[in-house]
């Protein structure tokens, strides 16, 4: 039986740095650019499943709080900027990870720094979030493909937070994200 053919995607190029040797795609930042990219390359063909590898900041707090050491599988994702209802995501790949590295990560125009939206994006039940998910979960449903989402907390999105300090962190993130990958390929 063949191996399914799996597209790599990634939403900035600094989180792909580690992954030069292995054919993948990137999206660029925001839901726009992820719909477009990843719709445009499965319009295409050929790609039976889709694999996400990525940042993300953490937005809740506690005891269940996601540790920046490890990958976390997606298994819900929510919009925290649109203010109709939307319904939540849940990626159609198999979950490969046990309940405690499972997240559901909020999805938004915009880089989170701020101590009060995290406080809402938290409420929406989300523990992560990002600025592509929800397009990747949205493309592939509409689609039907197949789609794994994993992410590597670089930050805890709150007033502390710069976009200097993340583009520093990125690149660590991408070498933490390659390991992950080797330790599944």
């Amino acid at each position: 039986m063949p191996q399914p053919t799996t597209l790599l995607v990634f939403a900035h190029r600094d989180e792909a740095s580690a992954f030069a040797d292995v054919p993948h795609l990137v999206t660029g930042v925001g839901k726009v650019n992820a719909a477009v990219s990843l719709a445009t390359a499965l319009a295409v063909g050929g790609i039976d499943q889709v694999v996400v590898l990525g940042t993300a900041g953490v937005v809740s707090d506690g005891p269940e709080r996601p540790s920046l050491e490890d990958v976390y599988q997606i298994t819900g994702v929510v919009q925290h900027d649109f203010s109709l209802p939307s319904p939540e995501l849940r990626p159609a790949g198999p979950a490969i990870l046990p309940p405690e590295r499972t997240a559901v990560i909020a999805t938004g125009d915009v880089f989170v720094q701020n101590d009060a939206q995290r406080a809402r994006i938290a409420g929406l039940g989300a523990s992560l979030v990002d600025m592509e998910a929800y397009a990747y979960a949205s493309v592939c449903e509409r689609l039907g493909v197949p789609l794994q989402l994993f992410k590597v907390p670089s930050d805890f999105a709150d007033s502390a937070t710069t976009d200097e300090e993340w583009d520093t962190i990125v690149f660590r993130k991408s070498e933490q994200l390659r390991e992950f990958w080797d330790r599944l390929a």
